[in-house]
């Protein structure tokens, strides 16, 4: 890891970091993961990709930004949030209504989500935590409440 991507990772961990992650990226990174077919992230230096989820409550389309990693050809989402008490409403959606969109690496794909559990969940824990440190600090921050590990499984067809 270089020297850059180390400060990063220090700033990213940090309470100001989980800030602008949550508050501030997300602004930025919907137009830009878009124009740019997802080759652009504020997130600079992490592979992004943007969830579309139906929400719970509104029916209304949602996109959201989120940090992921690769288990074979299923997407590995972690719902942190920073660290907050609370989950993200996106998890929330996705638990509401599991079919739905990911864009990445410039193509749109139909998947179902489910929320990892047991040994399946450790394993790609260990995983989540090997590409960005800062969930294991999240976890931390996060009370009692378990971060969810959540795998979006592309859908046949």
């Amino acid at each position: 890891m270089s020297r850059t991507d180390r400060a990063l990772e220090t700033f990213a961990k940090s309470r100001l970091g989980g800030w602008y992650f949550i508050r501030v990226a997300p602004k930025i990174d919907v137009p830009l993961l878009k124009a740019s077919k997802g080759r652009f992230s504020a997130n600079v230096g992490t592979q992004v990709c943007l969830l579309e989820t139906t929400g719970a409550k509104s029916g209304q389309v949602r996109l959201n930004p989120l940090v992921y990693v690769k288990d074979g050809d299923r997407v590995v989402l972690t719902a942190s949030k920073a660290g907050a008490t609370k989950h993200p409403a996106w998890f929330h959606n996705l638990k509401a209504n599991p079919d739905v969109r990911v864009a990445l690496e410039g193509r749109w794909l139909d998947a179902r989500a489910r929320v990892t559990e047991g040994e399946e969940r450790g394993r790609l824990w260990a995983e989540v935590n090997d590409y960005y440190a800062g969930y294991d600090t999240y976890q931390g921050r996060a009370g009692a409440r378990v971060i969810p590990v959540v795998v979006l499984e592309p859908k046949a067809g």
